[in-house]
């Protein structure tokens, strides 16, 4: 578990499916990382990070608030397993996040990658962490700006499982030493 001011990044539950449901798996919070997903796709991504979590691997987090524990959205750290990603990310480990649409603009989502960051470097020991998204989704682009990630261009890729609108997959890097200098 990782605590934050606001928040608390915890073990995913199974009764997490309901609300992922309910309040991620939306148009709107979908819209650019590929869609609104079948039930049984998020059940196994939801089974995926508990297992992974549970094992002491990398996975994502549920994000509650502090205050009452209520979910807001899920953060955390993963192997890239974009088959297409070009080589440096596919032995990489990317941050990533998403949130539900009533506690966007709040800067939930950047309180929580902060920590998940933070805690890939400093607990973890990575050298480096990736992210990615799409030049349409300029919320997450502008957030790994302001989260010290450098645009890696010559790294950007075409994804098929996405549509033209959210193509080329554009790719952000993050080093150890420039996070560590930044604070």
């Amino acid at each position: 578990m990782i605590e934050t001011e606001r928040l608390v990044l915890r073990q995913p539950l199974a009764s997490d499916l309901a609300w992922q449901l309910a309040e991620l798996n939306t148009p709107a919070v979908m819209r650019h990382l590929g869609g609104v997903r079948d039930a049984v796709a998020v059940a196994n991504g939801l089974e995926r990070d508990m297992a992974a979590l549970s094992e002491g691997g990398l996975g994502f987090w549920t994000v509650a608030l502090r205050t009452n524990g209520q979910p807001v959205g899920r953060c955390g750290l993963a192997p890239v397993w974009e088959e297409l990603a070009p080589l440096p990310l596919r032995s990489g480990i990317q941050a990533g996040w998403s949130f539900a649409e009533a506690h966007w603009g709040q800067g939930f989502a950047s309180e929580a990658a902060q920590a998940v960051i933070g805690h890939g470097f400093a607990v973890r020991g990575l050298a480096e962490i990736w992210a990615q998204t799409s030049a349409s989704n300029q919320g997450s682009t502008r957030m790994m700006a302001r989260l010290g990630f450098n645009r890696r261009a010559d790294l950007d890729y075409a994804d098929p499982d996405y549509p033209a609108a959210d193509n080329p997959t554009t790719v952000y890097h993050l080093e150890r030493t420039d996070w560590m200098q930044s604070r």
